[in-house]
């Protein structure tokens, strides 16, 4: 496992902490989710496929996340792309297949639309989407909010709710949700140019699978695998969970081989 010292880039004022692996290509982009870090457990097992097997690997941290500097409250999903996208830029050659996990394949889905956007799309050699939550903000959050929920945001800016995950609540700011709806990608066709491999766990409490079957029906419709995991959760982080995602991954570097 890569514990190192992490190397850090300023990305529009903000201090990120990034890890990266030489290796060959295509490398490996590990992009995370809301409130987590690089160093988790799919993160850890995705350095050591690529340790072991000689690829590149890149990951970071949000600004407000992990090692990264920066307040969490002033994250939005557009600041969280830009420096995203200044990492792959500035620290990747290549193809490269993005890991999203959760938010972060929000995150990925973004970032392959404005790749493309600068000409630059076809360094994307494959994605794999782990429990997805694109649009999560508009979708899946804003449809559930309560009365009193919906009043912090519009008094204070903000609300707090108890994390499943931490014992620190999850902050969630209006300026989240109103930069998610201007950053919404299940609105119409996403082009991707390349292959899409979904992993969902059925039993996940935070992306209903039906979240998954949706944003299949906004890809092309070659190209895209969706691998339901019954009994997995959110984190897919088991054993069995982890030897599917690399078992993806490894499926997504053969198919760019055979396209380079």
């Amino acid at each position: 496992m890569q514990n190192s010292t992490p190397e850090y880039l300023s990305v529009d004022g903000d201090r990120i902490a990034v890890r990266h692996r030489n290796g060959k290509t295509p490398g490996i982009v590990w992009l995370g989710g809301y409130r987590s870090d690089m160093l988790g457990t799919k993160a850890e097992t995705l350095d050591q496929w690529a340790a072991e097997h000689g690829h590149a690997f890149t990951r970071h941290d949000y600004s407000g996340h992990g090692e990264s500097g920066g307040a969490f409250a002033d994250g939005t999903i557009s600041r969280w792309l830009a420096q995203s996208l200044a990492v792959f830029r500035q620290r990747t050659v290549g193809p490269q297949i993005l890991v999203g996990s959760s938010m972060g394949a929000w995150i990925a889905l973004r970032m392959v639309q404005e790749l493309h956007k600068a000409g630059g799309g076809d360094r994307v050699a494959g994605m794999l989407l782990l429990a997805p939550a694109p649009d999560f903000t508009v979708e899946l959050m804003e449809p559930q909010l309560t009365d009193s929920q919906r009043r912090d945001l519009e008094e204070q800016g903000f609300f707090a709710e108890q994390s499943d995950y931490s014992p620190e609540p999850n902050i969630y700011t209006r300026a989240l949700f109103e930069d998610g709806r201007a950053n919404r990608v299940m609105v119409g066709l996403i082009d991707t140019h390349c292959p899409v491999h979904i992993l969902q766990g059925m039993a996940d409490p935070d992306v209903p699978y039906e979240h998954a079957l949706k944003l299949v029906e906004h890809l092309p419709a070659d190209d895209v695998t969706l691998s339901l995991v019954r009994d997995g959760d959110h984190r897919l982080s088991r054993p069995q969970d982890l030897s599917m995602m690399v078992a993806a991954l490894e499926g997504l570097v053969e198919r760019a081989a055979e396209r380079s």
